[in-house]
């Protein structure tokens, strides 16, 4: 097949109001998968696939070049309450596409997806990798992480993620930690007990007003939040257990093992870590893609949001079509011609590209 822009672009966004219309929570992802499966194999692509996570390469690969991973995720988060049209319904007024999805990432998937068909139809000095991911807005180890033991080790990635098209050439990590402080019970009538409350409270202060020593030029200081808080029976029993919550952000200066032990050093609550593999990921400025897209005007950045690059061993930037600020919020929309431009920036960035 031969393609032109005009021909992927109105794909592109029959595609996009095809995945709207498919419920795809994260963990829930497999009619979509199953769509996208046959779709990519109605276009000539041998499909590989394991769990919900699907991927083509280039016709013509070729072991002895470079790989290019090009990845975006199908998962979704669940629609807030607040929507004023149907979630799942594609919905279109003048240059605007509201729907579940369309912006994070739905919009990455289909731009990506129609500028890898663009670009193989001639040979590069690259091979491709178009990889469809699952599970990436809950971290799920059966998406990216899955995916990519299946794979060849890629040389460069491009995430899919909505960024202006602007390159994030670093994004902050994240670690969740569950924390308890423990006290002990007695009548709130009487001048007993130890309240676990009071003593989380102390801690929680701590974490609000803790810097880390070291700044990052790219994504500024670590970002400590507290999020969730639980503890209590009923109004007159003094807790003898709180129990809360904190999202961690930090920066490529810190890893997560590091973050944690200097927690543990300034803390009285027993602190417990979900995990530590979402580090912060960068990617050198120097880097042929980034000294392409700064050629073409555009400017790099620091992300403060996660993606499945954290789960990237190897060089990636973040870009993509579309506002972080849209996601996950109600009636979230894409811009089609956002869409378009997309694919015309990704094929212009990576067309002719030696890596």
């Amino acid at each position: 097949m031969n393609y032109d822009i005009d021909d992927l672009y109105y794909k592109a966004v029959d595609l996009l109001k095809e995945m709207i219309s498919i419920p795809s929570f994260s963990r829930e992802e497999k009619q979509v998968a199953d769509m996208l499966e046959t779709y990519m194999s109605s276009h000539g692509y041998s499909v590989g696939r394991i769990g919900n996570n699907l991927w083509m390469k280039s016709k013509c690969f070729d072991e002895s070049k470079p790989i290019i991973l090009l990845n975006s995720h199908i998962d979704t988060v669940k629609p807030v309450s607040g929507w004023t049209k149907e979630p799942f319904i594609p919905s279109a007024d003048d240059d605007i596409l509201y729907g579940l999805g369309s912006n994070d990432a739905g919009a990455s998937v289909v731009s990506l997806i129609h500028s890898f068909f663009l670009l193989d139809q001639k040979t590069q000095s690259y091979n491709l990798i178009f990889l469809a991911s699952c599970e990436e807005e809950v971290s799920g180890k059966n998406g990216i992480e899955l995916a990519l033991n299946e794979l060849p080790v890629p040389t460069f990635a491009i995430v899919g993620e909505p960024t202006g098209m602007q390159p994030a050439i670093a994004e902050k990590g994240l670690m969740v930690l569950d924390c308890t402080s423990y006290g002990k019970s007695g009548h709130a009538a009487r001048n007993e007990g130890e309240n676990a409350i009071y003593k989380a409270m102390q801690d929680i202060e701590w974490f609000r007003t803790f810097q880390f020593p070291e700044d990052s030029e790219m994504l500024g200081s670590v970002k400590m939040t507290v999020t969730m808080i639980n503890s209590g029976t009923q109004h007159n029993v003094v807790p003898d257990k709180c129990e809360f919550v904190v999202d961690i952000r930090s920066n490529e200066l810190y890893s997560n093992q590091q973050i944690f032990e200097l927690i543990n050093k300034h803390t009285e609550c027993e602190v417990k870590a979900r995990s530590f593999r979402l580090n912060s990921s960068g990617i050198a400025i120097e880097n042929p893609f980034v000294q392409r897209a700064i050629m073409m005007g555009r400017k790099p950045f620091g992300s403060p949001t996660l993606s499945d690059q954290a789960l990237m061993n190897f060089p990636s930037v973040k870009i993509g079509p579309g506002d972080s600020a849209r996601s996950h919020t109600a009636d979230e929309y894409i811009l089609l011609s956002e869409i378009r431009e997309a694919i015309e920036f990704y094929v212009k960035l990576l067309d002719g590209l030696r890596i």
